[in-house]
């Protein structure tokens, strides 16, 4: 059974360690940890890009290629980005750009791309309208305003799009957010529960074991 990130492409690709916007639920961070690529939980919030990324070459993959997925694209990691992104395009690659998207990145990257866009399909998480639940989840990342302008800025500069609602943060709020957003989607709009909440979220306050409880709570079988 294909699950997870598979559904979406048949490689995935980055080019360095870290993300600034240090979301909670984190699966690459834990990874991370796990593997002794970084030493403690706030290493994570630093940017280490990988070293040749400007002259790694690709091979030209059969399906689509999803990139970022274990870091963000961010203004102090977007000309790598562009690198990778541009070396996978020209060698005839069909790109899924995944991102909690930064409005200036995404601008930089509509322009940059737009002889290739017929190659591209952006995803943008979008995981709540609540800023304070996001606040708490993932305190570096835009806001979601910023967020759905990205959205709007792709969509009205001709870029296939969709969302990704992975994890949903607040089942509550769901069918208000996607009919807000339905209408700047071409593609699709993907739903998904936290996954594996005790292992990747610490437990450091009773604000986020509270908050951690609810979302198991939310996303329960016989609420979903």
């Amino acid at each position: 059974m294909i699950s997870g990130t598979k559904e979406w492409a048949v490689a995935e690709i980055n080019c360095g360690t870290g993300c600034l916007y240090d979301c909670r639920y984190c699966y690459a961070r834990r990874k991370a940890i796990t593997r002794g690529t970084i030493s403690k939980q706030a290493d994570w919030q630093k940017w280490y890009p990988d070293p040749g990324t400007e002259q790694r070459d690709y091979r030209n993959y059969d399906g689509q290629v999803m990139f970022p997925t274990a870091h963000d694209i961010f203004p102090e990691n977007l000309v790598e980005c562009e690198c990778v992104i541009r070396n996978l395009l020209e060698c005839g690659n069909r790109v899924l750009i995944v991102s909690k998207p930064n409005r200036n990145c995404i601008a930089a990257l509509c322009r940059t791309f737009k002889e290739y866009q017929d190659s591209i399909l952006f995803r943008f998480t979008l995981t709540a309208r609540n800023p304070s639940i996001l606040r708490i989840w993932e305190p570096g990342a835009p806001a979601y305003h910023k967020r759905l302008e990205s959205l709007r800025h792709a969509y009205e500069n001709g870029y296939q799009t969709s969302v990704s609602v992975e994890p949903i943060l607040d089942m509550t709020d769901l069918p208000g957010m996607i009919e807000e957003i339905r209408g700047w989607v071409t593609h699709s709009i993907w739903l998904g529960k936290m996954n594996k909440i005790e292992q990747r979220v610490v437990m450091d306050s009773e604000q986020i074991t509270a908050e951690a409880e609810r979302i198991v709570s939310q996303q329960s079988d016989r609420n979903v």
